[in-house]
């Protein structure tokens, strides 16, 4: 009889055990989900660029508050026409080649403009920057983005491809600013794609791209998940399981 209640006990504190595990397992795979940082300020019309952006800013002081001494790409140094492939440069973070369509732009027009200084990147179809060193952040500013139903989305790869929907608005007024960045220290990563679902009619403008590697992250508040802080938990509730069995047989 204390034969069977001891198998009893055993299977239900094994299934009891499993669900936790597997409870475990869903944590882990939400913590895996990159943190993002999003802000919009919107546009005025194609003829009428913002003075401010507010929205923006506090997007990219918040991206940057998680990483330390990274370096942001203003495209300065380039000329008016330039077109890729470009070699940028972020510092300690690296370099890297933008590859794809589009060219250096400094004429402020038709909704678009600079951020800061008097350069900016202007794209209909893809490009993409490849990166000399794997990155685990990334953050940028877009300018007139969607004001044409065309939607952003950056596709960042490693032995995987993830794709981030940007959530900005379409079908409005020209000459809006947004702000986005996200740090994903599961998934480093050494190429960054930006897709145009609306490729030859929506015109986008960029600037101020900023990387950063795994190293400049600081997450002192540890708001960015890290899926390696989920696994030790699990590897306990395993072995508590192993070690229960063992002692009831």
């Amino acid at each position: 009889m204390k034969y069977l209640e001891n198998r009893i006990l055993s299977g239900v504190f094994t299934k009891t055990l499993a669900a936790a595990f597997i409870i475990m397992m869903f944590v882990g795979i939400s913590a895996a989900a990159p943190m993002t940082f999003f802000g919009e300020d919107a546009g005025l019309g194609e003829s009428t660029p913002l003075s401010s952006w507010p929205n923006a800013d506090a997007a990219k002081d918040d991206f940057l508050s998680h990483l330390n001494g990274v370096g942001v790409e203003d495209l300065e140094s380039f000329k008016d026409g330039d077109e890729a492939p470009l070699t940028v440069d972020f510092g300690a973070a690296g370099t890297a080649t933008l590859n794809g369509t589009g060219e250096i732009e400094t004429n402020i027009g038709s909704g678009r403009y600079p951020i800061s200084g008097d350069n900016f990147w202007e794209a209909t179809g893809d490009f993409s920057i490849e990166f000399s060193e794997a990155q685990v952040a990334f953050g940028f500013y877009g300018v007139d983005v969607g004001d044409f139903d065309g939607q952003l989305t950056v596709v960042y790869e490693d032995e995987t491809t993830q794709t981030l929907t940007i959530p900005h608005t379409t079908n409005a007024y020209g000459g809006a600013v947004i702000y986005y960045g996200f740090i994903d220290l599961d998934h480093p990563f050494t190429k960054i794609t930006f897709d145009n679902t609306m490729p030859g009619y929506d015109y986008f403008g960029f600037d101020d791209f900023t990387i950063g590697t795994k190293e400049q992250v600081n997450n002192n508040n540890n708001e960015i998940p890290e899926f390696p802080t989920v696994a030790i938990p699990m590897a306990g509730i395993i072995g508590m399981m192993f070690l229960f069995q063992r002692r009831k047989e």
